[in-house]
């Protein structure tokens, strides 16, 4: 190979590449010659005229380019283009995540072109192999994240920034004049500001110094800023919502349904502070009753296109972390102006039906109203009441709770799967760390509230979705749940089958119903919260589509997410389409709803992985001081390099390196989910009761390593 070919690439080279690359993509279908190249970029030294014919040869040796003479050249359509997310190894090569079924792309380190993991990405196809496809970046379509959280390394002149997650895959060059107060080795929050084409590496600021911080504002930091979860509002929007009043316009409730003098509570978390929805209730003269479904009016407040929605837009969703919530919209709108609170005026959207005590259904109305909440009621209250005690509304909430038991029963019967959530919450001092860790399981008043907001939002998406004559369908935000892939399926037959279980069905019409018997079977042995929870993996995830497939673990053919446009950005949308319907108007979301609903998907899943990962550092925090403690436990895991155990006790998982299994040299089998020793054929499998020792505690890596007794 000669000198030249195996050459770095220069930094200039790099962005001349780039530029005429992006001249060709907006002339797709134009033959140009190089001459015509160099006046369209305004190239005039004969050196980088030179250069330029250079790369348009490299670019047609690539198959990015097609060369039709000697001297001119037109894009390849043959060549495929993909855009996706790309994932950056360790290594500083990545793979771009394809949803097609020909598997990933692998792009080298040298053609990632300033990508970061995360980003979403177009990329010409250089080599379809038949093991697998390579790919060249040839644009970011929209950065991933662009604050990070990492250490400073301060020159004479200039400091670099080191990410903690070495995934991002770059370092970040500070000027002197933007460290803004920060020093050596301290810890810092730091913003991208620009990344020049010719450049390296990007160019950022700090933005904050988390040295004086506790380590656990830190690591929360951290986590969020991995997963491109924006943490301050920008200061347009904080000002938008101190311009918003607490008070009701009676002007504007003239023109909505008054429910302030109807009888109307919420029931919410003990320590909640955003509330979304409340119910009201009142007897007919003929005997039904007149139930309300009454959600939050955000859209009244949130004009489409203002900032705040852009902001909210981009969110998606609050995020709910161990110690804290990062809300999709600021204080003054999720806890005060829009908040459900008792005692208070509030503008409300409203699902309202006649019923019997038999949970039939009369009539609906569907509408903006004004409410008046007259007790607000923790989980907790409220199933005591349920249970027997004496309190305010007790006979609203039973009649509540007789109905709400009717529907889930009816649900049930309809092949909707029976999952009863659990959820690790933990107690914590006032200094923020935590002292102790409970179980949340959902119980009567948890499912009365359920209920109704499912019965609100199915019946919404029906208003909506349900074929009506000569009438087009409305572009719509659906809350989709497939039906579960045969393979997953296998898989859990076998997980289970180590428990000595089976799952019966004869098609896969069936599952459902299967997995609820044996769930009912099971309720109150050991097993059962590992068994529910490997249930919940084996099933599709549920996803925003403007496509209706319906939802596959509700049983419901039409749903939506109507109940919480406080937190969701899904739900804000569905009260500006369903209002706009009422009202007669053209709507407003076209085409663009289905990147709109890609997007808020995605945001959903990294506000789900980022409340894991929260919990998992305050279980390894909750732990740190139980360094040689002997508990019990149970196996909650298997893979190639080790066992994972679930304490007993509290809830929280380590992990022992199968190297350290003492006895024997124990391997993991994937095609039996079984770790097994090579000679003793000591078996590990899910389930098993294990004791177990502490032996170490990681924070920054958040783990527990554990040691067999």
């Amino acid at each position: 190979m000669s000198k030249n070919k195996s050459k770095k690439p220069s930094k200039f080279t790099k962005s001349l590449t780039h530029i005429i690359q992006k001249l060709f993509q907006k002339n797709s279908d134009k033959i140009l010659s190089h001459k015509e190249v160099c006046a369209e970029i305004s190239l005039k030294d004969n050196e980088l005229r030179k250069q330029a014919f250079s790369i348009l040869k490299d670019l047609a040796h690539e198959g990015f380019l097609s060369e039709t003479s000697s001297s001119s050249f037109k894009l390849n359509n043959s060549t495929e283009f993909i855009e996706g997310e790309i994932q950056i190894t360790q290594r500083g090569s990545a793979f771009l995540l394809a949803k097609d079924e020909k598997g990933d792309i692998y792009i080298s380190a040298g053609n990632t072109n300033q990508a970061m993991n995360g980003d979403t990405v177009r990329v010409a196809i250089t080599k379809a192999g038949s093991t697998r496809r390579e790919g060249k970046v040839i644009e970011i379509v929209t950065r991933e994240r662009t604050q990070f959280v990492g250490t400073l390394d301060v020159k004479e002149k200039f400091a670099f920034f080191i990410p903690d997650n070495q995934r991002t895959g770059i370092d970040i060059y500070i000027p002197i004049e933007k460290l803004n107060g920060a020093r050596n080795k301290d810890r810092v929050l730091v913003k991208i500001t620009v990344w020049p084409k010719s450049a390296e590496n990007p160019y950022g600021e700090v933005v904050e110094v988390l040295t004086s911080k506790s380590p656990n504002d830190t690591e929360m930091l951290s986590i969020l800023c991995n997963q491109g979860i924006e943490i301050k509002f920008p200061q347009e929007v904080i000002a938008a919502a101190e311009n918003i009043p607490m008070e009701l316009d009676e002007e504007e409730v003239k023109t909505r349904r008054d429910f302030r003098n109807v009888t109307t509570f919420t029931i919410d978390p003990a320590d909640a502070k955003d509330f979304d929805d409340a119910l009201s209730i009142q007897k007919l003269e003929n005997g039904n009753w007149e139930i309300g479904v009454h959600i939050a009016d955000v859209s009244h407040y949130v004009q489409p296109g203002s900032a705040m929605d852009l902001e909210a837009a981009k969110r998606g969703n609050s995020v709910y972390l161990v110690d804290r919530v990062v809300p999709m919209l600021p204080e003054q709108l999720s806890n005060l102006a829009c908040s459900l609170r008792p005692n208070e005026d509030k503008y409300t959207f409203s699902a309202v039906f006649e019923m019997d005590e038999t949970g039939k259904i009369y009539s609906e109305w569907f509408g903006k109203t004004a409410i008046h909440s007259n007790r607000r009621f923790s989980y907790e209250q409220a199933q005591e009441i349920i249970e027997g005690a004496e309190g305010d509304f007790k006979d609203e909430i039973l009649l509540f709770d007789k109905i709400a038991k009717i529907l889930r029963k009816n649900r049930l019967n309809n092949g909707a799967l029976n999952i009863e959530s659990e959820e690790m919450r933990f107690q914590l001092n006032e200094e923020g760390n935590p002292i102790g860790v409970v179980t949340k399981i959902s119980k009567d008043a948890n499912k009365l509230i359920e209920e109704f907001m499912l019965l609100a939002n199915k019946k919404v998406a029906m208003f909506i979705a349900k074929p009506k004559v000569k009438k087009d369908p409305i572009p719509f935000v659906f809350r989709c749940h497939d039906k579960p892939d045969a393979g997953k399926i296998e898989v859990f037959k076998m997980f289970i089958d180590k428990f000595g279980y089976d799952l019966k069905f004869n098609h896969m019409d069936e599952i459902a119903k299967a997995i609820n018997t044996l769930l009912d079977d099971i309720r109150y042995k050991n097993e059962y919260s590992l068994i529910q929870s490997m249930a919940i993996r084996s099933m599709a995830k549920a996803s925003y589509e403007t496509t209706n497939i319906g939802h596959y673990g509700l049983a419901f053919e039409y749903y939506t997410h109507f109940t919480s446009p406080i937190r969701r950005y899904a739900d804000l949308l569905v009260h500006r389409i369903v209002f706009e319907e009422l009202q007669g108007k053209n709507h407003l979301y076209g085409n663009q709803l289905n990147e709109i609903c890609k997007h808020i998907s995605r945001m959903e899943r990294k506000a789900t992985e980022a409340e894991r990962e929260s919990s998992k550092y305050f279980q390894v925090l909750f732990m740190q001081d139980k360094l040689g403690m002997v508990f019990q436990g149970t196996v909650s895991g298997l893979a190639e390099f080790g066992l994972f155990v679930k304490i007993n006790e509290n809830g929280c998982e380590g992990m022992i390196p199968l190297a350290d299994i003492p006895g024997d040299r124990f391997a993991f089998e994937q095609d039996k989910y079984r770790i097994i020793g090579a000679k003793t054929k000591k078996e590990f499998n899910f389930g098993d009761q294990v004791e177990v020792q502490v032996m170490a505690i990681d924070l920054r890596k958040r783990q527990i390593n554990l040691e067999l007794v």
